[in-house]
């Protein structure tokens, strides 16, 4: 595709109102994309809130194509939202290994207990319940609303980002997301925002590519540490180890986790405080 059309490539300030006609233009911009390249994801197939509540949180801060073999494991091994409360840390995680931030996986249980318990099993479709979850942040809260309820609400996430990085904000070297804020809100399809949202993602994708990844000029912007050698990569092997050993002593935990032993010690004792992992008499297992 050629460069954004400059009848709606311009420089806006936060209290910049869109024209209807350059809403338009830039609409049919993004549809006409989606329309021609737009990814077919499994989590896009389904209304079920409980299934795209947990591709959602599978794909906080994660690839896509990372995501996918193990969002359709998970859906098949668990469900419903019940399967999810009833089956141990253990099973949720050995479905989970491979996709990192084993975090989310702990909360994605303990949502789904509070969720089994306080409503019924039914996934909230209210922006303040949902970001009192375990793991649901404002963003991901909106995400669920727009694709699980079709619900016309405003929400920024990097791909999103990009797009109005390139079509608004061309020459600017920073860009906040305040100032992105209501060019999404003037732009929002209302009678689809579940669709508009994924074409808008799509699109995102695509202009990544195109202008080597622009969301760079986002104050939010934040480039992430190598994995290897960091914290990160000690509290996946950790976590990896007991999912498959099963228990261990902690001389045998350290002996099969190849790092030095106080970066070891100090990301264990930082799991045992999140409940990702516990001491059961001599033995350390899942939490």
């Amino acid at each position: 595709m050629d460069k954004p059309s400059t009848a709606i490539h311009c420089i806006v300030t936060r209290l910049s109102l869109l024209k209807p006609a350059h809403i338009r233009k830039f609409q049919k911009t993004v549809y006409d994309y989606h329309r021609k390249y737009g990814r077919i994801l499994p989590w896009r197939k389904t209304a079920d809130p409980y299934k795209i509540l947990v591709s959602e949180v599978m794909l906080q801060q994660t690839q896509v194509s990372r995501v996918i073999d193990r969002y359709q494991q998970f859906v098949n091994t668990f469900p419903t939202i019940k399967f999810v409360a009833s089956s141990s840390l253990h099973e949720i995680l050995f479905v989970w290994k491979g996709l990192g931030y084993n975090r989310r996986a702990h909360s994605l249980k303990r949502l789904a207990e509070i969720i089994v318990t306080e409503y019924n099993s039914r996934i909230p479709s209210d922006f303040e319940l949902l970001v009192n979850l375990p793991g649901i942040g404002k963003a991901t809260a909106n995400a669920i609303l727009a694709f699980a309820f079709k619900k016309p609400v405003v929400f920024i996430e990097t791909n999103i980002r990009t797009v109005y990085i390139v079509h608004f904000f061309d020459g600017r070297k920073s860009v906040d997301d305040n100032e992105i804020y209501p060019l999404v809100a003037q732009s929002l399809d209302m009678q689809k925002p579940k669709e508009w949202y994924s074409a808008l993602m799509d699109y995102g994708v695509f202009l990544k590519k195109k202008f080597s990844n622009p969301s760079r000029k986002s104050t939010h912007y934040k480039k992430q540490s190598p994995f290897k050698g960091s914290n990160r990569q000690v509290r996946g092997k950790i976590i990896r180890i007991l999912v498959e050993e099963g228990r261990l002593t902690e001389k045998q935990l350290l002996e099969r986790v190849t790092f030095r032993e106080e970066m070891v010690r100090t990301n264990m004792k930082k799991l045992k405080g999140e409940g990702l992992i516990i001491k059961k008499g001599k033995y350390i297992i899942i939490g």
